[in-house]
């Protein structure tokens, strides 16, 4: 019988033993979409203590501890950190063959060198040894990232950022990478008219422009993409239900523009033309600076209005939902494709039952000529687990090319979450591995080596045009 997260955890045989081990392990890390506060790394903060680095902000945690009758003080509320911290411990026993338990034990070692298991008898002596140790210099955020052999990170910024704290970690140097990408989705919340206009207001003020008509926003977009090109940017991403692929005229778009900017609520038609104009021109956009685009759909959030009210969004209220995509995905890509303004695109989807439309409509828009160029990304958020990122990379492998796969990120808020790569290559590995030692596909390391080292960092490295 195998240890619990011994070193061949999750390889279940020889050949995935190897691949692993001597392949995976060792590669860097790229991480090219997360939502890690830039103000901290530039600041190169050092928390308090284990509650505020592992969970404040993080949503799967709280989801768990709120399905284990824990009050809501305790997640996101006032309680004091360490109370904080012991409601947590009661609940991981409870996690069991959820990925929280692999998470929470993996994070412990990797960082902390902790192989005990945390429970409420355990909690307090893991808790005094991890403050101490967050005390030190070793364990400042920066210091982390270096820990974990972190080589680029791209945050989540929105058009109005001024990437103040981007431009600070240029001008050290600072020898990871940290670099913008580009979320535009408040300038196409057309449904609040109130919260829209707002927005675009302090958009019009860091643009230096006025914004009195849609032809004026895509002038502001436009200078903020620029300059979020000039401090390294070279991804997008999008958060959406589904896609948007309305018919519409220009006088069509003047006209909604005109209403919502004036305050007037618009007609669920008006709201979807809007969004698939403005969606459209946000790829012209990155087609024209070779940037990679991705998508995020699928997420039915805010479920709890009672909640929403009282805590607001991204508090873990948001859940799998199963839109209706297929047709307007098509009718938005070819759109793009037919006047070869396509840029290289990723596509999360959160409803596993659309694996295999998002990897065959993917892979409808490639085009010869640059490897890879559309992309079915890894398992995202709820499918970020052991069976979610494997059936993602079946679907992959049976419709598609894994070996053109630009792999895992870690898509977190958290300076803790990077195990989850090494999560990732374990089960990526031992897929393969079982392949081979299945008869399914030749037992030759000069094949299969690179597959796997591509899929970990190579794809990534060369996909997005960093630079390294």
């Amino acid at each position: 019988m195998k240890r619990f997260l011994d070193d061949d955890f999750l390889l279940d045989n020889k050949t995935a033993q190897r691949l692993y081990h001597e392949v995976a392990k060792e590669l860097p890390i790229i991480d090219y979409h997360c939502h890690l506060p830039i103000e901290e790394i530039a600041m190169n903060k050092k928390f308090e203590n284990l509650t505020q680095i592992w969970l404040a902000g993080d949503h799967y945690k709280w989801r768990a501890m709120r399905a284990n009758g824990v009050n809501e003080k305790y997640c996101t509320g006032d309680a004091p950190d360490e109370e904080k911290f012991n409601k947590w411990a009661e609940t991981v026993p409870h996690t069991l063959r959820n990925p929280l338990y692999h998470w929470t034990h993996l994070e412990l070692r990797r960082y902390f060198g902790i192989d005990t298991l945390l429970n409420p008898k355990t909690a307090p002596g893991i808790y005094r040894e991890v403050n101490a140790l967050l005390q030190t210099d070793a364990y400042s955020v920066r210091n982390l990232l270096k820990k974990m052999n972190v080589k680029v990170v791209c945050t989540t910024d929105d058009p109005v950022d001024n990437l103040e704290f981007h431009k600070q970690l240029h001008d050290e140097d600072f020898e990871i990478r940290v670099l913008p990408a580009w979320r535009p989705d408040r300038a196409m919340a057309v449904e609040d008219p109130a919260s829209f206009n707002q927005y675009l207001d302090k958009l019009a003020k860091v643009s230096h422009t006025e914004i009195s008509s849609f032809m004026n926003l895509l002038n502001a977009l436009q200078i903020r993409h620029d300059f979020f090109h000039e401090m390294g940017c070279r991804l997008s991403d999008h958060g959406m239900e589904t896609f948007y692929a309305e018919e519409f005229s220009h006088h069509d778009i003047d006209k909604i523009f005109n209403r919502v900017r004036s305050g007037k609520s618009l007609k669920q038609d008006e709201i979807l033309k809007f969004k698939s104009a403005i969606m459209l021109e946000f790829a012209i956009m990155d087609h024209e600076k070779n940037w990679t685009q991705q998508f995020h759909v699928g997420a039915l959030r805010n479920n709890n209005s009672r909640q929403f009210r009282l805590l607001g969004p991204d508090k873990g209220y948001d859940s799998i939902g199963d839109f209706r995509m297929a047709r307007a995905m098509s009718k938005f890509f070819d759109k793009l494709d037919s006047t070869d303004q396509l840029a290289k695109t990723i596509l999360y989807n959160l409803y596993p039952g659309d694996n295999e439309l998002m990897v065959t409509m993917a892979y409808n828009f490639n085009d010869g000529v640059i490897p890879g160029k559309m992309q079915f990304g890894s398992g995202w958020w709820f499918l970020d687990q052991k069976f979610g990122m494997t059936n993602q990379m079946n679907a992959l492998s049976s419709l598609g090319l894994l070996s053109r796969f630009v792999g895992m990120l870690t898509d977190s808020r958290s300076f803790l979450s990077y195990p989850r790569h090494e999560y990732f290559r374990r089960i990526l590995c031992n897929l393969v591995g079982t392949d081979v030692e299945n008869g399914e596909i030749p037992d030759d390391p000069e094949l299969i080596d690179p597959l796997i080292a591509n899929v970990c960092y190579g794809n990534a490295a060369s996909y997005f045009g960093f630079g390294i």
